[in-house]
């Protein structure tokens, strides 16, 4: 359906529109429009939640349609945005701006800290807004559900920002393994050098307090979490550290790098997850490095598969039957590697780079036929679904049962021995305290939506 240039959703709109015409045919005021279609020439009204860092990256990917307002407690941080979009309304609470501007806006896209994803996506979600989220998508298990549930209650175009989930590689990958070229696939790999150089992460890290800068509307920022004073150690990325706040390198890469392999692998939801390795627990920040097992059940043809996260790597990692001159994943220390039956398969950060291993199994190979629709870009491919075109490839029907199983490896770096998780009922069956951790405690005052 993607290539025959009619989707799905434009042929329900077409049908739709022909029920609801009147004897008297066109000569009628219902139109495409009024049934909530957009044309795919019409520019989206986007908002912005999150202005600065990464947010300055998502409003750079969508500059095509109309950016018409922006929420950010931060002006700092937001400041060379908003030099881009000087007639903007800008807001430092988004409940505000949804107050003033919601009629005005079409689609929304939340690019503020992890934990206050899901209270501003179901806003949006709320008042009928497509919504681009920026991964992890949320901070806990509960949240993505809520996520799930209310897109498809409400009917709206979603994507999570993991943008491997729309790289060639990472379908190529899949190719490759559906293929069999590397035999049934019972063990994989992924690893990051986060946090490293990029947040600290220690057991010497304290969030001490300090005066609130005159740009920053502290209480915004904080939103539903628990009130606490202001700390330079919080902003303007240090947030991900701390377990209020962020998922540590999990939230921050590991949507990215273990995209290809729940793509390629086809994973619901894991048996059991473990925290294996912890090194350097601290009081306020996640442990310095962590190694975390989860273990998924057979799917259809395919067997059980282990899957091995491990951050902070400080050199590249290497996996015995590869020579060590032979580079895993990309550049970056960042990657996976799927063990085959037959062989080794390995993809970089965003499924970029994938290639057989070692490197002499590349040499007069020839992919194996294209079986998956190749993405006209992430952020295009959601813009398109808003538009009526087909659902984005990682939308919240896709992304929420993903990200629950990382975040249930974030959940296991605070308990020691295996975790048994439950699928059906949604809980951990060996161990109450840690179900305790799979919905977020709110301050009085803040609610999802």
């Amino acid at each position: 359906m993607a290539n025959s240039g009619t989707t799905r959703r434009h042929f329900f709109y077409g049908t739709l529109l022909a029920g609801a015409l009147p004897a008297g045919g066109f000569g009628s005021t219902v139109s495409l429009k009024s049934l909530g279609y957009k044309s795919p020439n019409e520019k989206l009204n986007i908002a912005a939640i999150g202005a600065g860092g990464k947010g300055r990256s998502d409003i750079a990917g969508c500059k095509a349609e109309n950016i018409v307002a922006f929420a950010d407690p931060d002006d700092n941080s937001a400041a060379s945005t908003y030099k881009l979009y000087p007639n903007a309304p800008k807001y430092k609470d988004f409940r505000r701006m949804f107050d003033k501007e919601t009629r005005n806006i079409d689609a929304v896209l939340v690019s503020c800290p992890d934990h206050m994803h899901a209270s501003a996506a179901l806003w949006a979600m709320n008042r009928g807004k497509h919504v681009y989220c920026q991964k992890p998508l949320v901070r806990t298990v509960w949240e993505a559900q809520e996520m799930q549930a209310a897109a498809n209650k409400f009917g709206v175009a979603t994507q999570m920002g993991n943008q491997g989930y729309s790289n060639p590689g990472a379908r190529e990958c899949c190719e490759i393994i559906w293929s069999g070229e590397i035999g049934n696939v019972t063990e994989i790999h992924a690893w990051t050098d986060r946090p490293g150089k990029y947040w600290p992460q220690s057991p010497e890290v304290e969030p001490k307090p300090a005066p609130v800068p005159s740009t920053l509307d502290w209480d915004a920022w904080l939103g539903g979490s628990q009130p606490r004073p202001y700390s330079p150690a919080y902003l303007p990325r240090s947030w991900r550290a701390f377990p209020d706040f962020g998922c540590g390198a999990v939230g921050d890469m590991a949507c990215h790098i273990m995209g290809t392999p729940n793509m390629a692998m086809k994973l619901g939801a894991p048996t059991s997850v473990e925290c294996v390795t912890k090194v350097g627990p601290s009081k306020y920040v996640f442990p310095q490095q962590t190694v975390l097992r989860f273990d998924f059940p057979a799917r259809g043809a395919m067997p059980p598969v282990k899957i091995f996260w491990n951050d902070s790597l400080k050199s590249a990692y290497h996996f015995a039957g590869i020579p060590e001159t032979e580079l895993l994943g990309d550049e970056d220390t960042n990657g996976s590697l799927f063990v085959g039956e037959k062989g080794f398969l390995t993809t970089g950060c965003y499924g970029e780079r994938t290639r057989l291993m070692p490197d002499a199994r590349m040499k007069d190979y020839k992919l194996p036929p294209q079986l998956l629709t190749r993405s006209p870009g992430h952020y295009a491919d959601w813009i398109r679904a808003c538009k009526g075109g087909e659902p984005a490839c990682s939308n919240f029907n896709v992304a929420s049962p993903f990200v629950q199983w990382m975040l249930l490896g974030v959940i296991s770096m605070k308990f020691e021995g295996k975790l048994e998780w439950d699928a059906q009922k949604r809980q951990f069956s060996n161990n109450a305290a840690a179900n305790q951790h799979l919905k977020p405690n709110f301050r009085k005052g803040w609610k999802l939506a």
